[in-house]
């Protein structure tokens, strides 16, 4: 079978362990060690080096499990940095970008280059290039897999990182035996098959890529809709996924956080949906879009015994906006006819939904469209500010101050790239 097309090549560069390698960047005390970064409010962990997986930690492992093995094995642990994690990556994609003129950031630690421009027995060495400059700029390391499709980019990039002697780098666009090489890919590490398709293809007695590939196109239609079809056609060379050079608007927006502490106060309550509220509304502005539905949510610990209460409440808006002014007012009266005193709440947060192009916003009844302009202009500021001195530079005071219900994060690194305060200080000897 010719699984790949030489003419064509996708790379696809993943950092290694992302929220570690961030956490290094401005530690190198702790390369070679093991460590780990913790969920939202610490809970469980998202990621772990190299040295930490070797000591037995899984992925998703609940904190308070993972004590022993910490103390023992003196684990360096962090609670999750979001600000740092985003600028690291913006930074990292500033450099891919530099590699190909079609390029598709997939994820926060992950992006597609069309390379195809690339001769084919250069390719090797230009993803040592690749690997060398992200290195040298940013401190973050890369693997780096090269396909005819994305999906076989993806399949050699997990090749690069568990092959011994990939040196983090795997083109099967100069692979001899590629079917080799599918027949040692189980079928759950396919990139679009997810477990219900690996259980349901293990069940047919197909157990690895190879055999997917050769299953008949009506079997997998019939059985995996055509987005399966367009898997194994993607697995034979044929291109069915076109890189997204411009990321498609969310159709959707969530913004929601569990507490650090189980909240019971109307007021403080209020002030995490006028936070969360404030935050989707940037959100919205970022992509230049606007809501037309706006859906108010708060629930205690499912885990707690303890009295139980969950609520939604959705609104559509008079017109679609982007206003934080206005959904900020249409969040908290929503929220005052959910709300029930009595309970101890662990988690709300706020979705807006139908959006549409912010073209599309009009004026209410009884607002002039000088007073929309100014409100555009005092959110584009206040914008631009956070983005560039950190996000709640500027925020409203609705959001409180002491803000209790924020996560706990007692691990929690200092955000060295985009806070003036934390930024390192060095001093000459």
């Amino acid at each position: 079978m010719s699984s790949t097309r030489s003419d064509r090549a996708i790379a696809l560069v993943d950092c290694n362990n992302f929220y570690v390698s961030c956490e290094r960047v401005f530690r190198p005390d702790l390369r070679h060690k093991p460590v780990i970064v913790l969920s939202n409010n610490d809970g469980n962990v998202v990621a772990r080096s190299n040295e930490a997986k070797k000591l037995g930690i899984k992925f998703g492992t609940p904190f308070h499990e993972c004590r022993d093995l910490i103390a023992q094995y003196q684990i360096h642990v962090f609670s999750s940095n979001y600000a740092l994690y985003g600028d690291l990556s913006h930074r990292v994609m500033e450099t891919l970008s530099m590699f190909s003129p079609h390029m598709e950031i997939y994820s926060i630690d992950e992006a597609f280059l069309d390379i195809s421009f690339v001769p084919a027995s250069e390719r090797f060495a230009y993803a040592q290039r690749i690997q060398q400059t992200v290195a040298q700029w940013t401190e973050i390391p890369v693997s780096v897999g090269i396909g005819s499709t994305k999906t076989l980019a993806k399949l050699a990039n997990h090749w690069a990182k568990h092959s011994d002697n990939a040196c983090g780098i795997f083109d099967l666009t100069n692979c001899g035996n590629c079917d080799e090489i599918l027949k040692n890919t189980p079928v759950e590490e396919i990139w679009g098959i997810g477990h219900r398709y690996a259980e349901l293809l293990k069940k047919h007695g197909v157990y690895n890529a190879l055999a997917f590939c050769k299953l008949p196109d009506f079997w997998i239609r019939t059985h995996m809709t055509i987005m399966g079809l367009r898997t194994a056609w993607e697995l034979r060379g044929i291109a069915c996924l076109a890189l997204e050079e411009v990321a498609p608007p969310r159709k959707g927006i969530v913004s929601s956080r569990s507490f650090g502490i189980p909240v019971e106060s109307f007021e403080a309550l209020r002030e995490a949906i006028v936070s969360y509220t404030a935050r989707a509304a940037a959100k919205l502005r970022r992509q230049r879009s606007a809501a037309s539905f706006l859906g108010v949510f708060v629930a205690t610990n499912p885990f707690a015994r303890e009295p139980q209460y969950s609520n939604f409440i959705s609104y559509r808006l008079p017109h679609p906006t982007a206003s934080s002014f206005v959904l900020i007012r249409y969040a908290t009266e929503c929220f005052a006819q959910i709300y029930r005193k009595g309970f101890r709440y662990k988690k709300a947060g706020v979705m807006l939904s139908e959006i549409v192009d912010e073209s599309a916003t009009t004026c209410g009844l009884f607002e002039s469209p000088r007073e929309v302009l100014r409100h555009q202009r005092v959110f584009t500021t206040i914008d631009e500010i956070n983005k560039r001195f950190g996000r709640q530079t500027i925020f409203y005071a609705a959001e409180g101050i002491e803000q209790p219900w924020q996560m706990q994060r007692k691990f929690l690194s200092p955000r060295y790239t985009t806070c003036w305060k934390e930024i390192p200080v060095v001093h000459a000897n």
